[in-house]
């Protein structure tokens, strides 16, 4: 076998973790674009974060590459582009003059999003989601961006906590 067959075998076999480390980059880069004041980048960060991580899954998945250090990755990932990356951004746009009780509900979103992320690396996968999945939360809590002018901040204390609230509740959503 050549250095190339070589190669190209060890990209396939890290070809999931390599998109998962794709979606970690871009919420990081959307925490430093929020730092930035550069929202509608930071927007769009989250955004391909959230295509990297419904890929890949898929990817692991079809080319039998699960693993455990995947899962635990992934989970990382998740909790970097869809908590703490959502967070700071909604935080910055719409919650920073609350002062403490803005950063409080802040991090009770990303703490439940955490929470939510290891229970589902300790519980068995029945085809069900238990709870809104962390990057339906972000997603949700990304777009509102979009509307942000037009909402008044206090929509954003009821907002953040409902979220958290549906990531840890036990009711189960269907597999897509």
């Amino acid at each position: 076998m050549n250095m190339v067959d070589i190669t190209v075998k060890k990209m396939k076999a890290n070809l999931a973790n390599l998109i998962t480390l794709g979606n970690i980059s871009f919420g990081g880069a959307a925490i430093m674009a929020t730092i930035n004041e550069s929202y509608g980048n930071a927007v769009l960060f989250i955004l391909i974060a959230a295509l990297l991580d419904r890929y890949d899954g898929k990817v692991a998945r079809k080319y039998n590459l699960e693993s455990e250090l995947g899962k635990q990755l992934d989970s990382m990932s998740d909790i970097i582009s869809f908590g703490v990356a959502p967070a700071i951004l909604m935080y910055e746009v719409a919650l920073v003059g609350y002062g403490n009780l803005g950063m409080l509900i802040a991090v009770l979103y990303i703490a439940c999003g955490a929470f939510r992320l290891a229970r589902f690396n300790v519980t068995e996968s029945n085809g069900y989601f238990t709870g809104l999945p962390i990057t339906a939360a972000g997603a949700i809590l990304t777009v509102s961006f979009f509307f942000s002018a037009w909402l008044s901040t206090a929509f954003y204390l009821i907002l953040f906590p409902v979220l958290a609230i549906a990531m840890i509740s036990n009711f189960s959503l269907k597999k897509v």
